[in-house]
């Protein structure tokens, strides 16, 4: 029998998005129906951020999040939904001094990055088990650090789990795992463990089989774990994932193009990434199929 891989469609992120991309998912009716295309396309899991209607940047309230959950779900009932709550973790130095926040700071309190999962009830949500650091530049941003402290992820992973939501465990650097076994180990987060190795972000990972490899070593031995590329390197660890025995993810909060110069869709994205685990000898898990894997109920 063929390994069934469950592959997840990132649909949209809350970054800046690239000024000349046509028609960019922003809207609860766009986000909502870019989800529908990525699993008309053979994704078995939806991650979704939330994005201001009228501006295009990224916004955490629960009613965003509402509308788009409540729209996939009328869509489409078997869709596995996967909701950030890394929203709410920017702190960013103002550059005249550090030692206070910049009026662009964004943290929440664990109950404020958690509440729309707790509301909402999806299958699956992260929990960034990370602190790192991002390059401003952008729009005259200055640099930021994405901060989860060891405290922060204590309280979210046990609010997640008084929800009965799955959380996923995205890790980009070594010491990331170890946090999050840590976590595991102190009972925050349930057995069997959900990782998400993500690579190739300015100073964190690289994206490359080495680190890959590594950091793969680094899990706990009953981990369940995907991994995923961003830009260039999105559908070479489409590919390394799968031959290691993981689970992958694509999409475009991860990467616009298909090629040098083309813009791609969500679905060509699932749709190349399917194929590849299909040459590579398994199969794309149906959503219920990665319920079975992820060993969770038919809920989300």
């Amino acid at each position: 029998m063929k390994r069934k891989v469950v592959l997840t469609c990132a649909v949209t992120g809350d970054g800046p998005i690239h000024p000349k991309y046509p028609d960019y998912p922003v809207t609860a009716e766009q986000i909502s129906d870019a989800c529908i295309e990525a699993a008309e396309a053979g994704a078995s899991v939806v991650h979704i951020h939330g994005r201001d209607p009228a501006t295009g940047n990224g916004d955490r309230s629960p009613e965003v999040f509402r509308r788009i959950v409540e729209l996939v779900r009328k869509k489409n009932s078997d869709i596995l939904i996967n909701l950030t709550t890394g929203m709410g973790a920017t702190f960013v130095p103002d550059p005249e001094n550090e030692g206070i926040p910049h009026q662009t700071t964004d943290v929440g309190t664990a109950a404020e990055r958690v509440g729309h999962v707790a509301e909402l009830k999806p299958a699956i949500c992260t929990l960034d088990a990370t602190t790192m650091n991002l390059e401003g530049g952008i729009a005259g941003a200055p640099d930021c650090v994405f901060m989860n402290t060891p405290g922060k992820l204590r309280d979210m992973g046990e609010l997640i789990r008084k929800a009965g939501v799955k959380p996923e465990i995205e890790v980009f650097n070594p010491g990331d795992i170890l946090l999050a076994r840590r976590l595991i180990e102190n009972g925050h987060i349930d057995q069997p463990p959900l990782f998400q190795i993500c690579l190739g972000v300015k100073w964190s990972a690289p994206a490359d089989a080495k680190t890959l490899l590594y950091m793969k070593d680094l899990l706990p031995a009953n981990a369940i774990w995907s991994a995923f590329g961003i830009s260039r390197w999105q559908m070479e660890i489409v590919a390394m994932s799968t031959i290691l025995g993981g689970h992958c993810r694509v999409g475009l909060e991860d990467n616009i193009y298909l090629e040098r110069g083309v813009f791609a869709t969500n679905g060509q994205l699932v749709e190349r990434a399917s194929r590849i685990i299909r040459d590579l000898g398994c199969e794309v898990a149906t959503p219920q199929e990665a319920r079975e894997i992820f060993g969770m109920a038919a809920n989300g």
